[in-house]
Protein backbone atom coordinates (compact mmCIF):
# COMPACT_ATOMS: atom_id res chain seq x y z
CA UNK A 1 0.00 0.00 0.00
CA UNK A 2 1.33 3.56 -0.72
CA UNK A 3 1.41 6.17 1.88
CA UNK A 4 -1.93 8.77 1.08
CA UNK A 5 -1.58 12.14 1.32
CA UNK A 6 -4.46 14.84 2.05
CA UNK A 7 -4.21 18.45 0.02
CA UNK A 8 -3.77 20.30 3.56
CA UNK A 9 -4.89 19.84 7.11
CA UNK A 10 -7.84 19.15 7.80
CA UNK A 11 -9.71 22.43 9.54
CA UNK A 12 -10.58 19.75 12.51
CA UNK A 13 -7.64 18.01 12.53
CA UNK A 14 -7.49 18.26 16.53
CA UNK A 15 -10.53 16.69 16.61
CA UNK A 16 -10.31 13.89 13.99
CA UNK A 17 -6.96 13.41 15.26
CA UNK A 18 -7.97 10.71 18.06
CA UNK A 19 -10.30 8.95 15.63
CA UNK A 20 -8.18 8.31 12.84
CA UNK A 21 -5.44 6.83 15.41
CA UNK A 22 -7.89 4.94 17.31
CA UNK A 23 -8.91 3.55 14.06
CA UNK A 24 -5.50 3.14 12.67
CA UNK A 25 -5.28 0.45 15.82
CA UNK A 26 -7.62 -1.48 13.56
CA UNK A 27 -6.90 -0.66 9.96
CA UNK A 28 -2.84 -0.10 10.02
CA UNK A 29 -3.19 3.11 8.54
CA UNK A 30 -1.55 5.88 10.95
CA UNK A 31 -1.93 9.75 10.83
CA UNK A 32 1.13 11.87 10.19
CA UNK A 33 1.55 15.17 9.43
CA UNK A 34 4.33 15.87 7.18
CA UNK A 35 5.43 17.48 4.13
CA UNK A 36 4.49 15.71 0.86
CA UNK A 37 7.32 17.35 -1.21
CA UNK A 38 9.91 16.68 0.91
CA UNK A 39 12.76 14.68 0.32
CA UNK A 40 12.68 11.38 1.65
CA UNK A 41 14.39 7.98 1.68
CA UNK A 42 12.19 5.09 2.99
CA UNK A 43 14.11 2.23 5.31
CA UNK A 44 13.48 -1.36 5.36
CA UNK A 45 12.26 -2.02 8.96
CA UNK A 46 14.22 -5.13 8.74
CA UNK A 47 17.00 -2.71 10.23
CA UNK A 48 15.06 -1.65 12.54
CA UNK A 49 14.40 -5.17 13.38
CA UNK A 50 18.30 -5.75 13.75
CA UNK A 51 18.33 -3.08 16.28
CA UNK A 52 19.54 -4.36 20.00
CA UNK A 53 18.31 -1.53 21.74
CA UNK A 54 20.14 -1.57 24.91
CA UNK A 55 23.24 -3.46 23.55
CA UNK A 56 23.62 -0.15 21.05
CA UNK A 57 22.58 2.10 23.53
CA UNK A 58 25.19 1.09 26.26
CA UNK A 59 27.83 1.22 23.49
CA UNK A 60 26.74 4.85 22.54
CA UNK A 61 26.41 5.50 26.33
CA UNK A 62 30.33 4.80 26.56
CA UNK A 63 31.24 6.55 23.50
CA UNK A 64 29.23 9.37 24.47
CA UNK A 65 30.72 9.95 28.08
CA UNK A 66 34.34 9.44 27.11
CA UNK A 67 33.72 12.38 24.55
CA UNK A 68 32.03 15.01 26.48
CA UNK A 69 33.17 14.18 30.40
CA UNK A 70 36.46 16.58 29.88
CA UNK A 71 33.99 19.02 29.48
CA UNK A 72 31.49 18.47 32.03
CA UNK A 73 34.80 17.60 34.11
CA UNK A 74 36.54 21.52 33.64
CA UNK A 75 34.10 23.62 31.47
CA UNK A 76 35.46 26.38 29.51
CA UNK A 77 35.07 29.49 31.09
CA UNK A 78 32.34 31.10 28.83
CA UNK A 79 30.44 27.46 29.46
CA UNK A 80 30.10 27.47 25.49
CA UNK A 81 31.18 24.24 23.68
CA UNK A 82 34.53 25.25 21.88
CA UNK A 83 33.70 24.69 18.50
CA UNK A 84 31.28 27.99 18.81
CA UNK A 85 32.46 29.91 15.73
CA UNK A 86 31.27 33.20 17.20
CA UNK A 87 30.32 33.12 21.18
CA UNK A 88 29.57 36.67 21.32
CA UNK A 89 26.53 36.42 19.34
CA UNK A 90 24.73 33.92 22.21
CA UNK A 91 24.25 34.17 25.51
CA UNK A 92 26.70 31.68 27.64
CA UNK A 93 25.13 28.28 28.29
CA UNK A 94 24.90 27.56 32.12
CA UNK A 95 27.18 24.52 33.03
CA UNK A 96 25.68 21.46 32.15
CA UNK A 97 27.00 18.59 34.96
CA UNK A 98 26.10 15.58 32.80
CA UNK A 99 24.31 12.63 33.82
CA UNK A 100 25.23 11.00 37.00
CA UNK A 101 26.22 7.62 35.57
CA UNK A 102 29.16 5.94 35.29
CA UNK A 103 28.04 2.71 33.37
CA UNK A 104 25.16 2.19 31.33
CA UNK A 105 22.04 2.14 33.62
CA UNK A 106 19.44 0.65 31.42
CA UNK A 107 16.38 1.45 30.06
CA UNK A 108 14.02 3.84 31.71
CA UNK A 109 11.16 1.60 33.41
CA UNK A 110 8.17 1.89 31.82
CA UNK A 111 5.11 3.48 33.22
CA UNK A 112 2.49 1.36 34.09
CA UNK A 113 -1.27 1.42 32.52
CA UNK A 114 -3.26 2.12 34.98
CA UNK A 115 -6.22 3.20 33.06
CA UNK A 116 -6.55 6.16 35.33
CA UNK A 117 -4.68 8.83 32.42
CA UNK A 118 -4.94 9.97 28.90
CA UNK A 119 -5.25 7.25 26.32
CA UNK A 120 -2.66 7.30 23.50
CA UNK A 121 -5.06 8.96 21.54
CA UNK A 122 -6.15 11.51 23.62
CA UNK A 123 -2.34 12.38 24.17
CA UNK A 124 -1.39 12.40 20.59
CA UNK A 125 -4.55 15.01 19.58
CA UNK A 126 -3.26 17.26 22.52
CA UNK A 127 -0.21 17.50 20.69
CA UNK A 128 -1.50 17.89 17.25
CA UNK A 129 -3.57 21.21 19.27
CA UNK A 130 0.03 21.66 20.96
CA UNK A 131 1.92 21.46 17.19
CA UNK A 132 -0.90 23.92 16.23
CA UNK A 133 -0.42 27.02 18.76
CA UNK A 134 3.22 26.43 18.57
CA UNK A 135 4.79 25.75 15.70
CA UNK A 136 3.89 28.24 12.61
CA UNK A 137 4.93 25.76 9.67
CA UNK A 138 2.42 23.40 10.60
CA UNK A 139 0.01 24.69 8.38
CA UNK A 140 2.43 24.11 5.44
CA UNK A 141 2.50 20.31 5.86
CA UNK A 142 -0.25 17.54 4.82
CA UNK A 143 -1.72 14.69 6.36
CA UNK A 144 -0.59 11.66 5.40
CA UNK A 145 -2.24 8.06 6.44
CA UNK A 146 0.46 5.65 6.62
CA UNK A 147 0.43 1.69 5.98
CA UNK A 148 2.23 0.22 8.92
CA UNK A 149 2.03 -2.07 11.63
CA UNK A 150 3.01 0.21 14.68
CA UNK A 151 3.15 4.36 14.83
CA UNK A 152 6.49 3.35 15.68
CA UNK A 153 7.76 2.54 12.37
CA UNK A 154 5.94 5.39 10.41
CA UNK A 155 9.14 7.66 10.15
CA UNK A 156 11.09 4.51 8.68
CA UNK A 157 7.88 3.78 5.64
CA UNK A 158 7.78 7.47 4.91
CA UNK A 159 11.38 7.63 4.62
CA UNK A 160 11.72 11.17 7.07
CA UNK A 161 14.85 10.85 8.78
CA UNK A 162 16.43 14.18 8.48
CA UNK A 163 19.86 14.12 10.30
CA UNK A 164 18.67 11.14 12.75
CA UNK A 165 19.83 7.24 12.87
CA UNK A 166 16.57 5.98 11.67
CA UNK A 167 16.95 2.62 12.16
CA UNK A 168 17.96 3.28 16.24
CA UNK A 169 15.28 6.11 16.72
CA UNK A 170 12.27 3.89 15.25
CA UNK A 171 13.74 1.62 18.10
CA UNK A 172 13.67 3.85 20.46
CA UNK A 173 10.05 4.66 18.85
CA UNK A 174 8.92 1.20 19.43
CA UNK A 175 9.97 0.80 22.67
CA UNK A 176 8.70 4.04 23.96
CA UNK A 177 5.29 3.20 22.35
CA UNK A 178 5.46 0.05 25.31
CA UNK A 179 6.84 1.58 28.05
CA UNK A 180 5.40 5.00 27.62
CA UNK A 181 2.27 5.24 25.31
CA UNK A 182 3.85 6.93 22.66
CA UNK A 183 2.88 8.24 19.50
CA UNK A 184 4.35 9.66 16.57
CA UNK A 185 2.41 12.72 15.28
CA UNK A 186 4.89 14.61 13.34
CA UNK A 187 8.00 14.72 10.81
CA UNK A 188 8.69 17.78 8.64
CA UNK A 189 11.96 19.91 8.00
CA UNK A 190 14.75 18.46 10.84
CA UNK A 191 11.63 18.41 13.34
CA UNK A 192 9.89 14.64 14.90
CA UNK A 193 7.09 15.17 17.50
CA UNK A 194 6.06 12.58 19.74
CA UNK A 195 2.94 12.56 21.56
CA UNK A 196 2.86 10.35 25.13
CA UNK A 197 0.10 9.15 27.27
CA UNK A 198 2.12 7.92 30.20
CA UNK A 199 4.74 9.80 30.66
CA UNK A 200 7.29 9.71 33.38
CA UNK A 201 6.35 10.63 36.88
CA UNK A 202 9.37 10.59 39.22
CA UNK A 203 12.58 11.78 38.36
CA UNK A 204 14.72 8.93 39.18
CA UNK A 205 12.71 7.90 36.08
CA UNK A 206 12.63 10.71 33.97
CA UNK A 207 16.68 11.13 34.50
CA UNK A 208 17.15 7.83 32.87
CA UNK A 209 14.54 8.26 29.90
CA UNK A 210 16.47 11.95 29.14
CA UNK A 211 19.70 9.88 28.60
CA UNK A 212 17.63 8.04 25.87
CA UNK A 213 16.64 11.43 24.94
CA UNK A 214 20.58 12.46 24.61
CA UNK A 215 21.28 9.25 22.88
CA UNK A 216 19.06 9.44 20.02
CA UNK A 217 21.38 11.76 18.99
CA UNK A 218 18.86 14.79 18.58
CA UNK A 219 20.86 18.25 18.41
CA UNK A 220 18.32 20.01 20.47
CA UNK A 221 18.88 18.05 23.38
CA UNK A 222 22.77 17.05 22.46
CA UNK A 223 24.28 20.40 20.56
CA UNK A 224 21.75 23.09 21.51
CA UNK A 225 20.32 21.81 24.59
CA UNK A 226 17.62 23.92 26.28
CA UNK A 227 19.42 23.79 29.81
CA UNK A 228 22.09 21.64 31.83
CA UNK A 229 20.96 17.75 31.09
CA UNK A 230 19.67 17.29 34.76
CA UNK A 231 17.32 20.63 33.98
CA UNK A 232 16.19 19.16 31.15
CA UNK A 233 15.29 15.45 32.73
CA UNK A 234 12.65 17.54 35.20
CA UNK A 235 11.35 18.66 32.29
CA UNK A 236 10.29 15.41 31.34
CA UNK A 237 8.48 14.60 34.39
CA UNK A 238 4.87 14.46 33.38
CA UNK A 239 5.42 15.92 29.93
CA UNK A 240 3.28 14.65 27.30
CA UNK A 241 4.76 15.82 24.13
CA UNK A 242 8.31 15.32 23.08
CA UNK A 243 10.07 17.28 20.09
CA UNK A 244 13.69 16.51 18.35
CA UNK A 245 14.91 18.15 15.95
CA UNK A 246 18.21 17.18 13.84
CA UNK A 247 19.81 19.86 11.46
CA UNK A 248 18.16 18.89 8.26
CA UNK A 249 20.26 17.92 5.06
CA UNK A 250 17.36 17.78 2.10
CA UNK A 251 18.37 14.17 0.99
CA UNK A 252 18.03 13.04 -2.71
CA UNK A 253 16.00 10.16 -3.36
CA UNK A 254 12.18 10.13 -2.31
CA UNK A 255 9.49 7.49 -1.27
CA UNK A 256 7.74 6.42 -4.63
CA UNK A 257 4.00 6.91 -4.27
Amino acid sequence: MEVWFADKLPDDIVELWPRLLERAEVDGLYPFICRRDDPYRPEDLSTVDAVRLDTELAVDFAEDRRRRLPYWSSPPATDVLPDDDDPDDIAPWPHDPGHPFESWPGLAPAEPVTGAGMSPAEAAGRAVAELLRTEPFVRTCQLALVPARRSADVPAIVGWAAGAPLPLLCALLRSWEERFGARVVSGFGGALTVSVARPPLDLAQAELLALEHVLSTADNIVDDPPGPLPEYANGLAGQSTWRFWWDWHPRVARAGR
